[in-house]
């Protein structure tokens, strides 16, 4: 088989990796190429060091809970660089009223699990306190296929709940607006909670003391929630690099068009005019660029993708010596609700969240900006960023001082926006590239936006085209499937 992946992100070197695994253990001769545009692999991951600093320019770690990033860093022998979250600083700050308050103990995401710590926060009025405790006597709504995050917090919660965490939080992650984003498609567990439980509360309340019981009778080692690299997400894009075929890498190669050809393989046609032919094709690019790929042979197809929308955003590196910071640095960072009219999403400190991030003596802060709610912010040039951080740094955590050093890193239509009705595009869009013999959609448009998620794609996309190949060729000889 030649199968080609288009795009080397983290999706298509999980793609062409697996590919790999897969021609060792089916013992199938597969011939792979990874064609990326750019003049890089990794997409949005990027480590750099400078002056004992390390700078991530994307991402900074990966979520535990899903099991797919872990498994590929067993299986590829990254487990002795995996440095947890620094338990010292275990607690995330909201920004209220031009202050960092923090996130009472036991509230997840939308709601209290514990109730002292919530009850006696500045965070929330009595009124919002009040409102939030109904939830406990509010009944089930019928359920529903889907419905936005800012309608059911609001439905649930209140309005406090949703703009001084829910929306922060949950929104932030996505880089999107409360009002359309899908809760079926980012965190269905909410839904059912409501439809198991009738109140969320009360759920929490329950899963948390399971949690806890699990915890006291598990005797081995746990993960923390968030999980990084000695030396940075790099780490993981340089590993799956080495470990394909020499020669299968090939940068600065843009695919303009798909077809197929009268025999069922697959052209794939470059910018440069030349055709490369294939049995296979795993497309890990956005889901724009798929839609522009897929218009020759099935316009439904790219129709559904051109649809994906999404937002960009920007990634501000700020290192400041620890004797300019009046104010402790004694959290994973704070998120910025979007009624305190900032221009800064959230800032992650990062020397605290993880060790060897600063020398000794120095901090490392990440700010974010942009996003579907504040896209003019993304729009501002490089520097006049890098002043409206340093005045945010001052307003938030008293920085008068300048910065060692500043960088921008920016993520254009990076960030797919999933609105109410996208688990339904998505089932679209997969149903038309069943028809498809040989090809494979994969990317943080479709079933995720975290690494385990693109990881989990990726190698999915690798296994479907494999299979179904095998399959087809199997029917030709003769062969049972």
């Amino acid at each position: 088989m030649r199968i080609i992946v288009i795009g080397g992100g983290i999706t298509g070197l999980s793609a062409a990796h697996r590919l790999v695994e897969l021609g060792s253990e089916k013992r199938l001769p597969i011939e792979i190429a990874l064609l990326e545009g750019g003049g890089r692999v990794g997409g949005s991951i990027s480590t750099r060091r400078l002056d004992g600093f390390l700078i991530e320019g994307g991402p900074d770690s990966f979520i535990t809970t899903k099991p797919w990033a872990l498994s590929l860093c067993r299986r590829i022998g990254l487990d002795p660089n995996l440095i947890p979250t620094n338990d010292k600083y275990r607690r995330t700050f909201v920004v209220h009223q031009g202050r960092l308050i923090p996130i009472p103990e036991g509230f997840l995401m939308v709601a209290p699990a514990r109730f002292l710590p919530f009850l006696t926060s500045p965070l929330f009025s009595w009124h919002g306190k009040l409102r939030m405790m109904l939830d406990v006597m509010i009944p089930r709504a019928p359920r529903r296929d889907d419905e936005s995050l800012a309608s059911f917090v609001t439905r649930r919660l209140g309005r406090e709940a949703l703009d001084r965490v829910a929306q922060p939080l949950i929104g932030g992650i996505y880089t999107a607006d409360p009002e359309t984003l899908s809760l079926r498609a980012t965190m269905p567990r909410f839904l059912e909670m409501e439809e198991e439980h009738g109140s969320i509360i009360r759920a929490m309340v329950i899963e948390q003391r399971k949690a806890q019981s699990r915890r006291s009778k598990d005797s081995g080692a746990r993960y923390s929630l968030f999980m990084s690299f000695k030396e940075g997400m790099q780490t993981l894009v340089d590993a799956l690099s080495a470990r394909l075929p020499e020669g299968t890498i090939r940068i600065n190669r843009c695919v303009r068009l798909l077809s197929k050809v009268n025999d069922g393989s697959w052209g794939i046609l470059m910018d440069d005019g030349s055709l490369i032919e294939a049995d296979g094709v795993i497309v890990a690019t956005s889901a724009r660029h798929a839609a522009a790929l897929s218009m020759g042979f099935d316009p439904y197809l790219s129709a559904d993708l051109e649809r994906i929308q999404y937002a960009s955003s920007a990634v501000i590196n700020l290192a400041y010596r620890r004797e300019d910071i009046p104010h402790p640095i004694d959290g994973f960072g704070f998120v910025v609700p979007i009624v305190e009219k900032r221009p800064i999403i959230a800032c992650s400190f990062s020397s605290a969240k993880f060790t060897g991030r600063a020398p000794e003596g120095n901090e490392l802060l990440r700010c974010f900006v942009g996003g579907a709610l504040q896209p003019e912010v993304y729009g501002w040039d490089d520097d006049v960023l890098i002043e409206a951080m340093r005045k945010e740094m001052r307003d938030l955590l008293g920085i008068k001082a300048q910065p060692l050093f500043a960088f921008v890193h920016r993520h254009p239509q990076s960030m797919p926006q999933y609105p109410v009705g996208h688990l339904e595009r998505v089932s679209r869009i997969n149903d038309r590239v069943k028809h498809h013999r040989g090809l494979a959609i994969a990317g943080n448009a479709y079933g995720g936006v975290g690494i385990p998620d693109c990881i989990h794609g990726g190698e999915s996309a690798a296994e479907a085209v494999v299979n179904g190949l095998g399959r087809y060729s199997n029917q030709r000889r003769g062969l049972s499937p």
